[in-house]
């Protein structure tokens, strides 16, 4: 996977840095669904909710622990923030990443669409999957 260190992404937008390699779950999907989409990988940290490609909300797992029953709604329990537009700087989104556990932020355009997701490495000196 590509890396942009964050030193070398001044004057970057966050497009420049977007991963696009990502997978979003339906906005109908249940708890268990994430669960599930979770547990296939352990390098999954946040979970998006879209609605024919229309941002809805992300999920940590995290947001998922505890006894929830497994038939809810995921979207009930998701957060439809932050998120960040592909031309705002990619500073901000290395900022806002920060600000989540997952070290995960979307990037969603000025009509809601998903783009993709601004991901900081886990030692925090880069871009993960930029490119």
């Amino acid at each position: 996977m590509a890396r942009v260190r964050i030193e070398d992404a001044v004057g970057l937008a966050a497009g420049d840095v977007v991963h696009k390699r990502f997978s979003a779950l339906p906005a109908s999907a249940t708890v268990r669904d994430v669960r599930a989409w979770f547990a296939a990988s352990s390098h999954r940290r946040m979970a998006f909710l879209a609605d024919e490609g229309r941002y809805v909300g992300s999920l940590t797992r995290e947001d998922l622990a505890g006894d929830i029953d497994a038939d809810r709604a995921a979207a009930q329990l998701s957060h439809n923030g932050p998120v960040i537009a592909p031309d705002a700087p990619a500073s901000v989104g290395h900022q806002l990443a920060l600000s989540t556990d997952a070290l995960r932020v979307p990037v969603v355009d000025h009509d809601g669409t998903l783009l993709g997701v601004i991901g900081v490495t886990d030692d925090l000196e880069a871009f993960c999957g930029a490119g």
